[in-house]
């Protein structure tokens, strides 16, 4: 079985699934973001954001392949390019640090250790970009969101809570902390980054 993981570039934007090219939550502020989709211009402005983030700071998440079939994804940036990242209670993001945005292992491809090659290979990217972790906003309890990763399964796999919160804790992972992972974390991380999850939904917190 052959996998490779390689950057999220204009020219395999369309491997994510649908759901996500279309999905700006993290990219636009809420009021943009709602505004995006009521207009349906909303995978115009997913692309927009990708192509200004190639451009100024680099490829801004990574895709997985096994037998050149689209398996899972991630997505990351500096907080400067997240705009939705100002809006929780638990923000800003550290400066040593890049967000995880989201991510998704797809049906059909769980349980085989992709979720933990993702994170590992966003570690590397950040540490060769002279960042030093990757934090995350997590949803607690009825915070679950489509786009919010569980606090819980971030915990899992080694996050730590540096900003606590009843529903949006900050959590954090040190990026060299993952480049001596076991198969302990694999299955949390399969959770982490599953697929199941519904359509998006856009709101102000």
């Amino acid at each position: 079985m052959g996998r490779r993981v390689v950057p999220l570039t204009l020219d395999n934007l369309a491997d994510l699934p649908a759901s996500c090219r279309s999905c700006v939550f993290w990219e636009l502020d809420p009021v943009s973001g709602r505004q995006a989709v009521d207009e349906g211009k909303a995978e115009a402005e997913k692309e927009g954001w990708i192509s200004a983030v190639l451009l100024e700071w680099g490829s801004c998440g990574r895709l997985v392949y096994v037998d050149q079939e689209p398996a899972g994804f991630v997505l990351y940036a500096p907080p400067a390019y997240v705009p939705r990242s100002q809006s929780f209670p638990t923000s800003p993001v550290s400066p040593d640090a890049v967000q995880l945005m989201t991510g998704r292992v797809l049906p059909g491809f769980q349980g085989q250790g992709i979720g933990r090659v993702l994170v590992q290979q966003v570690a590397k990217d950040l540490l060769g970009r002279g960042f030093r972790a990757i934090e995350a906003f997590g949803a607690v309890g009825g915070a679950q969101s489509s786009c919010l990763l569980p606090a819980d399964h971030l915990r899992a796999v080694g996050f730590k809570t540096v900003r606590p919160h009843h529903r949006f804790p900050r959590l954090r992972l040190e990026a060299r902390a993952t480049l001596s992972w076991k198969g302990g974390a694999e299955g949390a991380l399969e959770r982490l980054l599953g697929a199941g999850r519904k359509e998006p939904v856009l709101r102000p917190f």
